[in-house]
Parts: C-alpha cells; sequence; structure tokens
C-alpha cells in the first residue's frame, strides 16, 4: 500500500528538521558500537568485580565469548504494573543460560506510582522522575559489560525515561519486556459512577474505597487506557516489544514464554552473533511516526506528547507540536478504550487489539511498513498475535482479520471518528493541546468567562462553596514545569465532570497536565510559555472572556488590553520544600518547555 501523503511530508519534514541532530547521534553510535563492550578488555580485577556474584556464569562471562544481557529493572511492590517483575530476573537468567548466554541485573530504577500521588505533593515529582530513571538506567549500563539490555518498565514515566537511556546507549540493542494489564475487575464506568457520587456527597469514604479496591485489584497494569497502557501500545508500534507481549495478563503461561522469547531473541541480535540490530536503527524518524499514528488511533494519553519529543530527542529526531496534530488530522479513531468508551484493555485485546490494528493501518498506509524492528524487518511483524504450542514456546499466527466487537474496535475504513484524539491549540494563550476523543462535539468549542486558581485544591474548595453557577472557563496556572514539576491534575476531573452534568458549558485551561485518564472535559492542557516564565496565563484576570475551540484549533482571551497588562508573580515557596522536592530545585530551573518535552537531561 502507498504510503498517506500526510504521513510521508510530516515524516520528511521531521527528517528535514532532524538532519544534523541525527547525523550527530548515529556517527556517535557507530563510534560505541565499534569499540564494543569492554568486558573482554576490563583488568582481572574489574573482571572479578563484575563476575563476583554470579556462581553459575563465572566461566563464560570471564571467556568473553558469550552474549551478556544487562537488565534494566523498574520492579517495586508499589506499582501493581511492576510487582510481576520480582521473579523476571531469575526467569531471564535461566532463558539465557539455555541460548548460551549470561544476564545480570544491571541495576534498579525508581518506579512511582502516579495512582497513590494524584493531588499529592509527591505528584510534583512525577514528570522528573522520568529524567532520573533516564540517568539511574545510564548509569546501569555504564559499566560497559553488555551486549544487549532488556528493559522492565511499563507505566507512565518508566518507559519513556528506559527509552531514553536506550537511544542513549543505542549502539547496543534492547527489547523492552512488559508483564501485562492485571485482569478485569469493576468496570471503569461503574468507578467513574462511584468517584463521582462522592464529590457530591452521595456516598461516603467506604464506598468510594470498596470501588476503587475492586477496580485496582491485583498484579498487573490498571485495565484502563491511561499513560501506561498507551506506553505499551507505543512499545509494539515503534518494535521494540515482541509482537503481541503487550496485553497479555500477568502470571499465565503465555506471559512467561514471551519473556523467555525476549531473551532468546536479545541474544540472538547482539554484535556477536550474525543478526546485530541496535536500538540507534530502530529508533528513527519513522519508528516515531508509527508512535504517533498509534498515539491518534487509539486515543491514547496526552502524557506521550511530552515523552515523545523527549524520547526522540535522545536518538536525535526532532518532534514539534504541528507533528502531532497533522497526523491526528489523517489517522482515524478505530479505538474506544475507557475513558473514551466503556471497555477495559483486556477488551480491547481480546477484540483484535494491536495486531488487527497494526494490520489495517498498514492496508490503509498509514504506518511505515519499512522498519526494523527488534522482532525483524518490517512492522508486518506486528500484525501477527502469539499464541502457545504444544511444547510451552510462544509461536505466531496472524492476528485478527475482523473486529470482534465493534463497540471497542473498529477498522480503519469504519472508525469511531476520521480523526484522531488529538488537537493543537495556539492563539493569545500560548500553545496547547487537547484529548478531544472523549469530549462530545457539541463541546468542541466554549466560550465562558475565567475564573483563575493557582493551585487544584482551590478548584475544589470553590466547588464545595457552589461557587461554580455559570458558564466557565477553569484556569489553573503556575502548574508548568518551572513552577512546580507539572504535576498532574487528575483529581479535577470528578469535579469539572460534575460540573458538566450540572449543565454547564466548562473547560480547563493549564499549563499542568491531566493523564489519559482525561476525559470527557474539554480541556486545553500544557500550555506553553507557562506562566511561571510569564506566559500570557500570568495576565489573565477573573472575568476575562475565553475561547476554547477545538474545531479551529484556538485558544484565545477575547477581552481587550489583555497584551498590555503586567504579568502576575505566584507565590511558589509551599512547591520547593517537603516529601524530596527540596531535591529536585536543579529540575525546576534547568527543565525546558513542554512544547520540547519538559525534559532536564536531553
Amino acid at each position: 500500500m502507498t504510503l498517506n501523503d500526510t504521513i510521508a511530508r510530516v515524516t520528511d519534514r521531521i527528517r528535514a528538521r532532524s538532519e544534523p541532530t541525527r547525523r550527530s547521534y548515529l556517527d556517535r553510535m557507530a563510534q560505541a558500537a565499534a569499540a564494543g563492550p569492554v568486558r573482554a578488555h576490563l583488568s582481572c580485577g574489574n573482571q572479578a568485580h563484575a563476575y563476583a556474584a554470579m556462581t553459575e556464569d563465572k566461566a563464560a562471562l570471564a571467556e568473553g565469548r558469550a552474549p551478556n544481557l544487562g537488565i534494566v529493572t523498574a520492579y517495586n511492590d508499589m506499582l501493581s504494573a511492576h510487582q510481576p517483575y520480582e521473579d523476571y530476573p531469575r526467569l531471564i537468567r535461566a532463558a539465557a543460560r539455555r541460548v548460551g548466554a549470561t544476564a545480570q541485573v544491571a541495576g534498579g530504577v525508581p518506579a512511582m506510582c502516579d495512582g497513590v500521588t494524584q493531588g499529592q505533593p509527591g505528584m510534583e515529582l512525577s514528570l522528573f522522575s522520568r529524567d532520573v530513571i533516564a540517568l539511574a538506567a545510564g548509569v546501569s549500563l555504564s559499566h560497559n559489560c553488555y551486549d544487549a539490555a532488556l528493559f522492565l518498565g511499563i507505566c507512565d514515566k518508566i518507559v519513556p525515561g528506559l527509552v531514553i537511556a536506550a537511544a542513549t546507549f543505542g549502539h547496543i540493542p534492547a527489547i523492552f519486556v512488559p508483564g501485562g494489564p492485571m485482569t478485569s475487575g469493576l468496570p471503569n464506568d461503574e468507578k467513574a459512577r462511584v468517584r463521582t457520587q462522592f464529590a457530591t456527597g452521595e456516598v461516603g469514604r467506604e464506598a468510594l474505597m470498596a470501588a476503587e479496591m475492586a477496580s485496582y485489584h491485583g498484579p498487573g497494569t490498571c485495565t484502563f487506557y491511561g499513560t501506561a497502557n498507551t506506553n505499551q501500545m507505543l512499545m509494539e508500534f515503534m518494535g521494540l516489544h515482541l509482537p503481541g507481549a503487550s496485553f497479555v495478563n500477568p502470571e499465565t503461561p503465555l506471559r512467561k514464554a514471551l519473556t523467555v522469547a525476549a531473551v532468546e531473541r536479545a541474544a540472538a541480535i547482539t554484535a556477536l552473533g550474525n543478526d546485530f540490530c541496535p536500538i540507534a536503527q530502530i529508533l528513527d524518524e519513522r519508528a516515531f511516526v508509527n508512535g504517533l499514528v498509534g498515539l491518534m488511533a487509539t486515543g491514547g494519553s496526552t502524557n506521550l506528547v511530552l515523552h515523545l519529543p523527549a524520547m526522540a530527542r535522545a536518538a536525535g529526531v526532532i518532534l514539534d507540536l504541528q507533528d502531532f496534530a497533522d497526523i491526528s488530522e489523517a489517522v482515524p479513531l478505530m479505538a474506544k478504550v475507557y475513558p473514551n468508551g466503556m471497555a477495559d484493555v483486556n477488551h480491547f485485546h481480546a477484540a483484535g487489539g494491536l495486531g488487527f490494528m497494526i494490520g489495517q493501518l498498514l492496508d490503509a498506509g498509514l504506518l511505515h511498513g519499512d522498519v526494523k524492528t527488534v522482532a525483524g524487518d518490517g512492522l508486518a511483524h506486528y500484525r501477527q498475535e502469539p499464541t502457545l504450542a504444544a511444547d510451552g514456546r510462544p509461536t505466531w499466527r496472524p492476528g485478527a482479520g475482523t473486529s470482534l466487537n465493534d463497540r471497542i474496535l473498529r477498522p480503519a475504513s469504519d472508525p469511531f471518528q476520521p480523526t484522531g484524539g488529538l488537537r493543537q491549540l495556539a492563539g493569545t494563550l500560548g500553545r496547547g493541546v487537547m484529548k478531544v476523543s472523549a469530549v462530545t462535539p457539541d463541546r468542541h468549542v466554549i466560550e465562558a468567562p475565567a475564573r483563575i486558581f493557582h493551585d487544584q485544591d482551590s478548584v475544589k474548595r470553590a466547588f464545595k462553596a457552589d461557587e461554580f453557577t455559570t458558564d466557565t472557563v477553569v484556569v489553573v496556572r503556575f502548574q508548568g514545569p518551572r513552577a512546580n514539576g507539572m504535576p498532574e491534575l487528575h483529581s479535577l476531573t470528578p469535579v469539572l465532570s460534575v460540573l458538566q452534568d450540572r449543565g454547564l458549558r466548562v473547560a480547563l485551561v493549564t499549563d499542568g497536565r491531566m493523564s489519559g485518564a482525561s476525559g470527557k472535559v474539554p480541556s486545553a492542557i500544557h500550555v506553553t510559555p507557562e506562566a511561571a516564565m510569564g506566559g500570557p496565563l500570568a495576565r489573565l484576570r477573573d472575568g476575562d472572556l475565553i475561547r476554547v475551540d477545538a474545531t479551529a484549533g484556538r485558544l484565545d482571551v477575547l477581552t481587550s488590553g489583555f497584551e498590555t497588562r503586567e504579568a502576575i508573580t505566584a507565590d511558589l515557596s509551599g512547591n520547593m520544600h517537603g516529601l524530596g522536592r527540596e531535591l529536585f530545585e536543579p529540575f525546576r530551573s534547568a527543565v525546558g518547555p513542554a512544547t520540547e518535552g519538559a525534559a532536564v537531561v536531553i
């Protein structure tokens, strides 16, 4: 199938924009690959330190001829998605030995749970944790003893941080090894209903707690289509998982078999074999465009609008918000997964999942098929799905040719809507984005007076005091990366939803974030320049008339005299200390703008 004109044009534009940085990156990776891991060239003392604890593998490591795989793990018990990783190193080491390789845990990286820190001070460290993860993974691989890397990570900032590190060490192969989603619990719409009832005082905390525990009930990734599961989609669209690995539940025979297969594949694609495939060759502009296509086709998390530019920059590829907007206009929305629909990711997977979707998009000319992946040349590998053979090993067969539930997953020729789930907004208030896949068309344009807040708790206090009685654009400013680390404002979702359900026309405008859990309320987020940098949001006053227009892609203040006002300077001292926030002052001072990924290390 001929490549879609828009996809080709955007790819060419990214390639031209990135030419100097990409060329420099590839030159550096070629030099590092030529030097190779230094394991065999270390002094005897250096090597003794590296192998001292590897009782069964010491001889193979000392000989230096077997591939040595470095494991970078984000295991902890705080994240249900990452708890299954506890036993992966033992499984990986055993699988490596069976194919004549060795494996070592190179290091661990932090992995915080945004579900725990939502609305709490710790959320102000969340975005910066991505850069910490990249740094920690870099330290893990800095021993330069590894022929390939296996990255164990799933959630929010973890996968983007690991991809940044993998790209930085792009001279060696890398495979991302998922853990899978938890089995389905309380339906997401029922959970949302109870949250709304709690926000309005209809039920108490006991009912809320029961609903939350029934929803988040076991090991595995949360089942709604938030950032974690968007990351998993992305790893398949970009060719960094084995095909079909993303949404196989934990602790199942197929999940274990896929992990073993990832180890075998990693050992096979090192420079010591005949199928060398360093990740630098995979992470080119085509891979990132494929990731953008997947984001739009699935209605994925807005957090990836921050993460993808940072990830790409680590590989010398420069993305712009306009790339997201143009691809969104060309790519149909093919999936309805909560919060964009009632289904969860297990239902999506059962309906045909990523194999069906990738096949459809390839046939429609909306994906680059001629890419390198960890499974081999060509994205067509990812239209397959894994199954368990009689010998317990995974085998791949053609994925679903038709959707098994068209209320969840539709073909590219008959989508839920003809364009993707994201809009770029630009105007007198700056540049931002809106996720529109769950917003009804009659709310794509909101024009109303502003109500200004400097934190989300103030919004909730105003709500409880019944201060919202007319159409309102709620502006929550000084929530950008320079101000306080750009926390998610997800706890505002129930409040704003209640106002909308009462018949008010409401919208949110903020320089902060909303996660993949953002839903039906129109929200202009990531607004840049942020208020703490003197951006236009800092000149707004209560009562200013604001127009949020997802149809025209505009974000404007309509009140005269706005341009000549002095910018407000907020007291941000309360965000500087407590729960580790003082440690991140250098990050707040050095972080880049949201349009470039809000990154510190890239």
